[in-house]
């Protein structure tokens, strides 16, 4: 048997990591600038999160939730502590497709209706219900195809409203969209769509999987904005490489038994790598360090050879050029050994590294994107 051939490869090996560092089988080194699509939050193989989940594997590592996990009740404490949204509770599952399809029932449970308003150029995952409210026909099958759903433009207020109606169960949307490359919402944008949701009986669902965890400088990015979500999804950077994702659930909604399900769900390994992670931002400030290294790093962006624009907040960083970035990543890669990210704009390069990322590794992609743009334009 074989793998099942699903994305192109590059001809890399990693067998190490550290940090913000990567080591392949032939012993050359990385820096890290994309950590997995945002998975990566306080670096690879931190002692600390390597002990937690070293400990609870001598323990226990897998029961059902059919008994009790104080470590979920744990976890839940500390999300609701450093993410301020402690009048939410926490249903754990185990990725962001998952947390994503879970919002959606559940406000499909709540408001007993069917249409779901979402952006273009989203993101949301590739399950059914995820999947549907993702605008990118290629990765939707037929059986996908959802005529409850609606799209509708990031930003424009006047279609928000014409969509958002007493039929709809949710309104969707990034806290900053991710594969999209970089899009934020604007602050009147989110606010308005709290307030649409509100006179229409639909909740608000605000995906976080790719721009929470601190990497805008708050613990979400729809923070920037002073809003409440009724249902926020978390995944990704929640775990810093072992699959755990959840859905903050406003304490308003009331839970039924059946009403949802896991089996991984909550384990006692993705408690333990989900604690050591939240632990981890705490105790070393690095929100704050985000914040700081980020937005320093986007006003140096701005001022290099080629780019056109950049977008982003703290550590969510989109850098658009005047010319298709593909081969400027590969030059970043195999010339300067740096992995960079992509998004579904051809002109547009994500970075997406650990929060504990310092400036002297930001300086070292500086320096490199510097000489491969100046090589990229000399030979375009």
């Amino acid at each position: 048997m074989k793998t099942f051939d699903v994305y192109p490869l590059f001809n890399i090996t990693p067998i190490k990591a550290e940090g913000s560092w990567l080591w392949d089988d032939q012993g050359r080194k990385y820096l890290d600038l994309y950590g997995g699509h945002a998975v990566i939050s306080i670096g690879h193989k931190h002692p600390y999160y390597v002990d937690a989940l070293s400990q609870q594997l001598n323990k226990i590592s897998f029961y059902s939730n059919s008994v009790v996990i104080p470590q979920q009740e744990k976890l839940a404490h500390l999300l609701g502590e450093l993410s301020g949204c402690s009048q939410h509770n926490l249903f754990l599952c185990n990725s962001g497709a998952e947390a994503n399809e879970n919002a959606l029932k559940i406000a499909s449970f709540v408001t007993s209706r069917k249409k779901v308003v979402a952006v273009k150029n989203s993101f949301h995952g590739r399950t059914s219900l995820a999947v549907a409210a993702t605008d990118d026909e290629k990765i939707q099958a037929p059986i996908n195809r959802n005529e409850k759903i609606e799209f509708v433009i990031l930003n424009d207020l006047n279609e928000l409203a014409n969509a958002i109606d007493e039929n709809t169960c949710a309104f969707i949307v990034e806290g900053i969209q991710g594969v999209g490359g970089i899009q934020l919402p604007t602050t009147e944008y989110l606010q308005f769509a709290q307030e649409c949701c509100k006179q229409n009986g639909a909740l608000l669902i605000i995906d976080e999987v790719q721009s929470g965890y601190g990497r805008t400088g708050k613990f979400f990015a729809h923070q920037h904005a002073a809003i409440k979500p009724d249902l926020i999804t978390v995944a990704k950077g929640m775990g810093n490489g072992f699959p755990i994702a959840g859905v903050l659930i406003d304490n308003g909604i009331q839970a039924k038994h059946g009403m949802l399900g896991t089996t991984f769900g909550g384990n006692y390994l993705a408690c333990a790598a989900g604690i050591a992670v939240l632990e981890i931002i705490k105790n070393e400030n690095l929100i704050s360090n985000a914040e700081i290294v980020g937005n320093k790093w986007i006003n140096e962006l701005i001022a290099m050879p080629g780019v056109k624009e950049v977008r982003g907040r703290g550590l969510m960083i989109g850098i658009e050029m005047e010319f298709p970035v593909s081969p400027l990543r590969k030059l970043l890669l195999e010339e300067h050994g740096i992995f960079t990210g992509s998004s579904s704009l051809a002109n547009t390069i994500r970075l997406l590294p650990p929060l504990n990322i310092t400036e002297n590794e930001i300086n070292i992609f500086n320096m490199a994107f510097v000489k491969a743009v100046n090589k990229q334009l000399i030979v375009k």
